[in-house]
C-alpha cells in the first residue's frame, strides 16, 4: 500500500514552499536537510506531506516518550489506512544492572515491563519486515540493542491452509519462538491446544488471536478472531505469520560453536584476574558465565543474555549492535524532532553505558563482550543514516551545518539569523523554514531592561496583565530564587505559583491547568518554561538573569522559552540584562527576522492576528475520580452468582496494574473489588 494522507485542511502560509523544498531535496537523493519551524506553525503536517510525497518507510525519533506519543497520535490520524507505531523502551521501571566498588555493592537488574509498549514494540519491527507503508515514531531507544532482523525473520514460521505438517512439530517450532503452551490463562506470547484446534495469540496482537483448524496433520482452516468474544474477525486467510515472542533469539543452529567461543573468552578472562592477582574477581566470572551458560546450553536462555548477543550475532568485538534502524530498508526517511535535544541525547547515550558495563566487566561480573551490548555510537548512528530531515525551531549547529555544508564553528559564531539572511553556499543551502502561523499570530516583541529595581518593575508588568485576565510566565535561574520570588508576589496579593524539578508530576499538570482557569495568574519556574508547555493565556514572559551565559541562557532556551508568549495577540518578552550578551543577541534578532517575515505575510494576506483558544480539559485527578464512579455503577446490578468470577479477573488485573506501576488503575480495581464484596 502507499502512504495516503487524509485531512480536512490544506497547507496555508508559507507550509507548501516548505513541503515542496524538502521533498525536492529527499528526491535529489540530498542526505540532510532543515526545517525550522517556528511552535504553532503545523510541522507535523508539514511532515505528514513530506511523507506522502516521498513514499517511503519513515522513522521519527523524538526525544522523549511524551511527544513521541503525540506524534504516533497525529500521524495516525493523517494515514488511518496505514501502518503507524510507537516504539519506546518498554520499562516503566528500569533498574540496571551494575557494581559500586567504593561500597562493595552489586545492584542486580530489576524491571518492570509495560505490556502494552512491549506489544507495540513486536508491532513495530513486524509491520516492517511485512510491509512498506509504515511510519514508526520512537524515542532514543530505537538506538539501542536490538535483536538481529535477520535471525528474527528467519525465525519466523508461515502456516498455510492444505499444508501438511505434523502437529507436534509445529507445537514445537512455536515453543522455539519463545511462545508457552497454556490452555487455562491464554494471553499474549501463549499458545493453547484443544482437540484438533490450536489457538495462537501472537505477541504484537491486542484482541486478536490466530485459529488453527486441522484435519489429521494437514491444516484446515486459519481464522482471526476476537480474543474476548471469540467472534470471526477476519478469513478464513490462505497463510498467516507467525513472528518470535522476543527479539533476542538464539540462533537457530547449533550453539556449540558459540559456547566454545564464549568459554574461550572466559578462560582468557581468568587469566587476566589470576595474572593480576584478582583471585575474588576470577572466581566470580568463572561462576556466573558457567551458570549462564548451563542455562543457555539446557533451556536456550539465561537470564542477561543480552550480554552475550555479540557471540549469537557473530559480531566481532567492538561492532555495533542490532537496533531497530536495522529493521528499515536501506532507502528508509528519518524525521529528527526536535532535533535542537533530540541530536544531542543521541550523541550523549554510549558513554553513560560504557562507564556502567566497565565496571561490571573491571571486577568479574560480566565477560568483555557485555560492552558490546549497548547503543550505539553517534558515528555509527550517522552511517545508519540514509536521508534526514532535522525539524526544530531552534535547530542546533549540527543540523544547520550538515545542511549548509558550513562547518559547526561558523554556525556557532554566525547564528541562525545571519545564516538564513545571507546563506554562505547556496548551492548546498538545505534549510527551509516555516514561520507563518495558521493563526496569524506573530512572534512577540522582545525589550531589554536593566537589573536595577528589577523585582518592583516586574510587579507593575505583572498587575497590567492580570488586570486584563492575562498570564504571566517568569524564569529564573535557581530554584531558590523562584520560591523567594513566588512567596513575594503572594504576600502582595499576587496569586502566584512556583514550577520546578522536585515538583511531582500529576502535581505539575494540575498547576498548568489552574494558570490556564485563572486559579492563579503568575507561574515563577526555572529550565521548564521550554519545550512543551501550550498554554495560549500567556501573554507575557518575563527572563530574569538573561545574560549569564549558559545552558539556560544560550541562545537556543532563550528563543524556546520566548515562544511561550508566541500563542497570545498581545505576547511580549521582558529580558532583564545590564549587559547583551552574544545568546541574548542572537536570539532577539532571529525573533525580530521572523516577526518582520510574519508581519508582511499578514499585511499582504490581510490577516489580523488572533490568540489560540484552546479547551481547557479535567485534570488527571477529577478524571480519575469520575471514572473510579463510572466504573462502580457498571457492576452496581451484577446477579450475585456471577461475583466470584468477576472479582477473580478483576484480582488478576489489579495484579497487572501493579506490576506495571500503574498504582491509580490497581487502586480503582481494589476499591471495586472491595465493594463487590462487603
Amino acid at each position: 500500500m502507499k502512504f495516503k494522507l487524509k485531512s480536512n485542511y490544506k497547507p496555508t502560509g508559507d507550509q507548501p514552499r516548505a513541503i515542496e523544498q524538502l521533498s525536492a531535496w529527499l528526491k535529489q537523493n540530498n542526505k540532510h536537510q532543515t526545517l525550522l519551524g517556528v511552535t504553532g506553525s503545523g510541522k507535523t503536517f508539514t511532515m505528514a506531506n513530506v511523507i506522502q510525497n516521498i513514499q517511503k518507510p519513515t522513522l521519527v525519533i523524538s526525544h522523549n516518550k511524551t511527544l513521541a506519543a503525540q506524534l504516533a497520535s497525529e500521524f495516525k490520524e493523517y494515514f488511518p489506512n496505514n501502518a503507524v507505531h510507537y516504539f519506546v523502551s518498554y520499562y516503566d521501571y528500569y533498574q540496571p544492572e551494575a557494581y559500586i566498588p567504593q561500597s562493595d555493592t552489586y545492584i542486580e537488574k530489576e524491571t518492570q515491563v509495560n505490556e502494552e509498549i512491549d506489544r507495540l514494540r513486536h508491532a513495530s519491527t513486524q509491520s516492517l519486515l511485512s510491509r512498506k507503508d509504515v511510519i514508526i515514531v520512537a524515542s532514543v531507544s530505537c538506538i539501542y540493542g536490538l535483536g538481529s532482523p535477520i535471525e528474527y525473520k528467519k525465525q519466523a514460521i508461515t502456516l498455510k491452509t492444505k499444508q501438511s505438517t505434523p502437529r507436534n512439530k509445529i507445537l514445537m517450532a512455536l515453543t522455539k519462538l519463545r511462545f508457552t503452551r497454556n490452555d487455562i490463562d491464554f494471553h499474549r506470547g501463549t499458545f493453547r491446544v484443544r482437540g484438533d484446534v490450536l489457538e495462537i495469540y501472537p505477541v504484537f496482537s491486542l484482541d486478536e488471536i490466530i485459529r488453527v483448524e486441522f484435519f489429521g496433520d494437514t491444516i484446515e482452516r486459519i481464522v482471526v478472531l476476537d480474543s474476548l468474544t471469540g467472534k470471526k474477525k477476519q478469513g478464513p486467510v490462505d497463510s498467516v505469520d507467525i513472528y518470535p515472542a522476543t527479539h533476542y533469539l538464539p540462533p537457530d543452529q547449533d550453539q556449540s560453536d558459540i559456547v566454545k567461543e564464549i568459554e574461550k573468552d572466559l578462560k582468557k578472562q581468568i587469566e587476566h584476574f589470576q595474572k593480576n592477582n584478582q583471585l575474588l574477581e576470577a572466581q566470580r566470572i568463572e561462576q556466573r558465565t558457567k551458570y549462564d551458560l548451563e542455562m543457555i546450553q539446557t533451556v536456550g536462555y539465561c537470564n542477561g543474555i543480552e550480554n552475550y548477543s555479540r557471540y549469537f550475532d557473530h559480531r566481532k568485538p567492538g561492532e555495533p549492535p542490532f537496533a531497530l534502524i536495522d529493521y528499515f530498508p536501506d532507502d528508509y526517511l528519518l524525521l529528527v524532532d526536535e532535533s535542537h535535544m533530540t541530536i544531542p541525547q543521541i550523541g550523549g547515550m554510549y558513554a553513560g553505558d560504557k562507564s556502567r558495563k566497565q565496571m561490571l566487566i573491571d571486577y568479574g561480573f560480566r565477560l568483555p563482550a557485555a560492552r558490546d551490548n549497548r547503543p550505539l555510537m553517534f558515528k555509527e548512528f550517522e552511517t545508519h543514516v540514509n536521508k534526514a530531515v532535522f525539524v526544530s525551531a531552534t535547530p542546533g549547529p549540527y543540523e544547520i551545518a550538515h545542511s549548509t555544508g558550513m562547518s559547526v564553528e561558523d554556525v556557532k559564531t554566525e547564528g541562525i539569523s545571519t545564516i538564513m539572511k545571507q546563506p554562505n553556499k547556496p548551492d548546498s543551502f538545505h534549510v527551509t523554514e516555516q514561520v507563518i502561523r495558521p493563526t496569524g499570530l506573530l512572534d512577540p516583541e522582545v525589550q531589554i531592561r536593566p537589573t536595577k529595581n528589577q523585582i518592583d518593575d516586574v510587579l507593575e508588568e505583572v498587575q497590567k496583565r492580570v488586570k486584563n485576565k492575562q498570564r504571566v510566565l517568569i524564569t529564573t535561574l535557581t530554584k531558590r530564587l523562584s520560591e523567594e520570588l513566588n512567596d513575594y508576589l503572594q504576600e502582595l496579593g499576587i496569586k502566584s505559583q512556583y514550577l520546578h524539578s522536585e515538583v511531582d508530576t500529576l502535581e505539575r499538570i494540575t498547576i498548568l491547568r489552574d494558570l490556564r482557569k485563572g486559579v492563579f495568574d503568575v507561574l515563577v519556574g526555572i529550565n521548564l518554561l521550554r519545550e512543551g508547555l501550550d498554554l495560549p493565556e500567556v501573554s507575557l514572559v518575563v527572563i530574569l538573569d538573561a545574560d549569564k551565559e549558559g545552558f539556560l541562557r544560550s541562545e537556543t532556551s532563550l528563543i524556546q522559552t520566548m515562544g511561550r508568549a508566541a500563542r497570545h495577540a498581545d505576547g511580549q518578552v521582558i529580558m532583564y540584562a545590564d549587559v547583551v550578551t552574544g545568546s541574548m543577541k542572537r536570539a532577539i534578532n532571529e525573533t525580530k527576522r521572523r516577526r518582520t517575515i510574519q508581519e508582511a505575510y499578514n499585511t499582504q494576506h490581510g490577516i489580523t492576528p488572533t490568540s489560540i483558544e484552546k479547551e481547557i480539559k479535567d485534570d488527571q485527578f477529577s478524571r480519575m475520580k469520575k471514572e473510579k464512579s463510572e466504573a462502580k455503577d457498571r457492576f452496581k446490578n451484577i446477579p450475585k452468582d456471577e461475583i466470584p468470577q468477576l472479582v477473580k479477573e478483576l484480582t488478576s488485573q489489579m495484579d497487572l496494574a501493579a506490576k506495571n506501576l500503574d498504582f491509580e488503575k490497581a487502586t480503582e480495581l481494589r476499591d471495586i473489588i472491595q465493594d463487590l464484596t462487603h
